[in-house]
């Protein structure tokens, strides 16, 4: 049981933290594992392919054109061979180059080219690790199927304080073990490789961003929905293999790749006719939009002159769109979403119940970093069966991927 007998691919990359890669091979050759190394050019800068090659008992790679059996391809044969893929030390270039698909060194193709698990343990300074484009690339990763050893806080080799330090060999030993004991490191599917696939051919649609209700010409009353949260659904679930509508208010982002077809409307009434208009061809609907509950009732066709002292607008009630179609639901999943400022529970089982929703998300947006424009959130998912997950303050890619899977396992998909 455990590691004995199974194929290790240990890859390699050029951060300080290669010397604990050292001690990951050592005891995982100690407990039969069979381990192949590869090792980025960088990484040889910071450890001998010698020191490998003496504790895997096994040569050591480095070249993609350094072929030493003429019957085959190195880098396929690792590809094929590997029961696991463990990259350890991985920075923030090799998570780069998987996630958006390069291949120009003999790691980064050997990885395009397995089908095995992917593990990943990053290592870096905080503030790289923190960067956007390298949490995008990271839940990217996670969409896909690899699956992350969280580095941990500290004093990093570079001075500084901060997340980014490489999770022990202890750590990352005890869950490979796990994993080829039980097929579940630290209670969850290897990187989610089954995830990916529940929202193959489901049509989904998402609403996203404000609206905007005009009251004359050149004014309008919106809110703060900067639509981060609907794009980062959309792009979450394209990525899992649905084909998304987009119904979207104005934003200044741009279309997510993968959507397969977008709808760009203004007004609250805009965004019920095309929600309707779409709703029986669709498995499920994530209404994330943040929707106007009302609309000035007579727009003055001329530009509001500042004369009066004051001024009284009378405001007429919207159309409800989440209430709508829990009236109209036949069979698809629908989840909705809610901005709070207190009572968070009380008013999301509320609406939950109210609206005949299947889930509710609910975030306080009074909470730093959770509200309107940020790029993280925190929330809180609700579901019809009375359970409760809570995802703690994270990028809002990394809280959709959590989203859509609570939905996806709560709603049965993975059993399909």
């Amino acid at each position: 049981m455990g590691v004995k007998g199974k194929t290790i691919v240990l890859g390699v990359t050029g951060g300080i933290a290669a010397y604990k890669a050292c001690i990951i091979c050592s005891q995982l050759q100690q407990k039969g594992a069979r381990i192949r190394v590869i090792m980025t050019h960088s990484a040889t800068r910071f450890v001998q392919p010698l020191t490998f090659q003496t504790l895997s008992h096994h040569h050591v790679y480095t070249d993609t054109f350094e072929e030493h059996d003429p019957s085959g391809v190195a880098h396929i044969d690792l590809a094929d061979e590997a029961d696991l893929f463990l990259i350890a030390p991985a920075t923030a270039n090799i998570i780069g180059k998987l996630a958006n698909g390069i291949a120009d060194d003999m790691l980064s193709t050997t990885l395009l080219a397995t089908q095995a698990p992917v593990w990943m343990a990053p290592a870096m300074n905080g503030h790289m690790y923190e960067h956007p484009a390298v949490q995008e690339n990271i839940t990217k990763l996670k969409v896909r199927g690899v699956h992350l050893i969280e580095p941990g806080s500290g004093l990093l080799a570079c001075g500084y304080v901060g997340k980014g330090r490489m999770a022990e060999p202890e750590e990352i030993i005890s869950a490979v073990e796990q994993y080829f004991e039980t097929g579940n490191p630290q209670g969850e599917p290897v990187g989610d490789k089954a995830v990916k696939h529940w929202w193959q051919g489901k049509r989904v649609l998402v609403t996203a961003g404000p609206t905007q209700e005009p009251l004359d010409p050149v004014r309008y009353l919106t809110n703060h929905s900067s639509g981060k949260m609907g794009y980062a659904l959309t792009k979450v679930l394209a990525g899992m293999g649905a084909e998304v509508v987009l119904v979207s208010g104005p934003t200044a982002l741009d279309v997510p790749q993968g959507v397969k077809e977008y709808i760009s409307v203004v007004t609250a009434d805009e965004m019920y006719q095309a929600v309707l208009r779409h709703y029986s061809s669709v498995d499920a609907v994530f209404k994330a939009a943040a929707v106007a509950d009302y609309h000035p009732l007579n727009k003055s066709e001329q530009k509001i002159k500042k004369d009066a002292e004051e001024i009284t607008i009378t405001f007429k009630k919207n159309k409800d769109i989440l209430k709508a179609l829990g009236e109209r639901k036949k069979g698809q999943i629908l989840v909705g979403f809610a901005a709070e400022t207190h009572d968070l529970d009380i008013y999301a089982r509320a609406k939950l119940q109210n609206k005949n929703l299947d889930f509710i998300v609910a975030n306080n947006v009074s909470k730093e970093g959770a509200g309107f424009g940020t790029d993280t959130n925190a929330v809180t998912i609700y579901d019809r069966w009375g359970g409760k997950v809570d995802v703690p303050l994270l990028p809002k890619e990394e809280v959709a991927y959590q989203i859509v899977k609570v939905v996806a396992e709560r709603h049965g998909l993975h059993k399909e």
